[in-house]
């Protein structure tokens, strides 16, 4: 198994402070920033909304670059979840993301998942699952559910 070189900072802090900083990265276009979050295996993933998987390091900088190609995204995760344990933690959430274009700014909606896991080096992202959520910012109470889920 090929492995990337680990980043040269020890990240420390918590997943909360983590998922902050790739929020900031996102907003900055901050390729570098944003890839030194992530853990360093092989196997980790992001899916982007209606995108495909990508799996590995390689894959993954790849596919932020060309969202960075047209400048940073403006994305605040709203109503997080956090499901911590010994060396992981999950964060599920929603994002909320600001969209400009021809001087008319809309918002969309996100669900995202963010898995974290201790390292030697302090938390890293594991995996980003992101995907399209309803027009209006969902609520995410059972109300809210369909009767049937299929």
């Amino acid at each position: 198994m090929h492995r990337r070189a680990p980043p040269a900072v020890v990240l420390g802090g918590s997943p909360d402070e983590i998922e902050a900083r790739f929020y900031e990265a996102l907003l900055a276009a901050d390729l570098d920033r944003l890839m030194a979050l992530w853990a360093d295996d092989d196997e980790i993933v992001c899916v982007h909304p209606g995108g495909e998987r990508l799996v590995g390091a390689p894959a993954i900088r790849a596919g932020f670059a060309a969202i960075f190609a047209n400048g940073g995204i403006s994305v605040q995760p709203v109503q997080v979840r956090r499901l911590q344990h010994l060396g992981s933690a999950l964060h599920h959430l929603v994002e909320r993301i600001e969209v400009s274009r021809a001087g008319e700014t809309r918002t969309a909606w996100v669900l995202a998942t963010n898995y974290y896991v201790k390292s030697a080096l302090g938390w890293r992202l594991a995996a980003h699952h992101a995907s399209p959520a309803a027009p209006q910012e969902p609520t995410g109470t059972l109300a809210d559910a369909p009767a049937t889920l299929h």
